[in-house]
């Protein structure tokens, strides 16, 4: 977990009158997620307990993000805006976020290119333990590590084949087939696409 604020105390409230606004954006995808409120007590209890704690201004009290439902937010980081009167949460959801049972409270809202990757890699996560004639993804896994990755090199080298012929519209469906099969690997293998995008920010620093 990596926590920019340290304390609640740094931040305006005195500006906000002691309530601030608070948007819930999903970790892995990006997605919006949802807005809620905090103050400085719902700040402190959502470091110390790591889940996403708010002052509900119907209730007049605290409540944390699925303490009815079960469908909490696994607090990644929280950080203020220049200003530091308002908040920006990334988290994990265990759930739907909204209560009307969609993954966010912007329903209608398309998800941006980079987001559909999360959803993918979700996906195909999900095929893991599914019985191998369910799926061409399932009965990768059940094929194992070896077969995998033999189909990882296939489609890598697919992949420059098209690019060296210029056959672009080739290119495009073989760097799809390549992501596809790198995911399955990398979840065969317990590791995901932030674990390689985390390698290439520390080469990036």
């Amino acid at each position: 977990m990596k926590i920019t604020i340290e304390n609640s105390t740094s931040l305006a409230w005195d500006k906000m009158n002691g309530l601030m606004p608070c948007i819930i954006q999903d970790a892995r995808s990006g997605q919006v997620l949802m807005q809620g409120y905090m103050n400085q007590e719902a700040v402190d209890v959502t470091l110390n307990k790591g889940l996403v704690t708010f002052f509900s201004r119907s209730k007049k009290r605290l409540w944390t993000k699925g303490e009815s439902s079960q469908n909490t937010l696994e607090l990644v980081d929280i950080s203020a805006d220049c200003d530091l009167d308002s908040l920006l949460v990334l988290a994990k959801p265990n759930g739907p976020t909204c209560h009307l049972g969609t993954a966010s409270c912007w329903h209608n809202a398309d998800s941006t290119k980079l987001g559909f990757l999360a959803e993918l890699e979700s996906l195909i996560a999900s095929r893991k333990s599914a019985p191998a004639s369910s799926s061409y993804t399932a009965s990768l896994y059940a094929s194992g590590i070896k077969r995998i990755a033999q189909k990882v090199g296939e489609e890598g080298v697919e992949t420059a084949l098209a690019a060296t012929v210029g056959d672009l519209e080739e290119l495009k469906n073989e760097s799809a087939d390549l992501l596809y099969h790198l995911i399955v690997l990398l979840q065969a293998s317990k590791l995901s696409l932030s674990d390689a995008i985390t390698v290439l920010q520390q080469r990036q620093k």
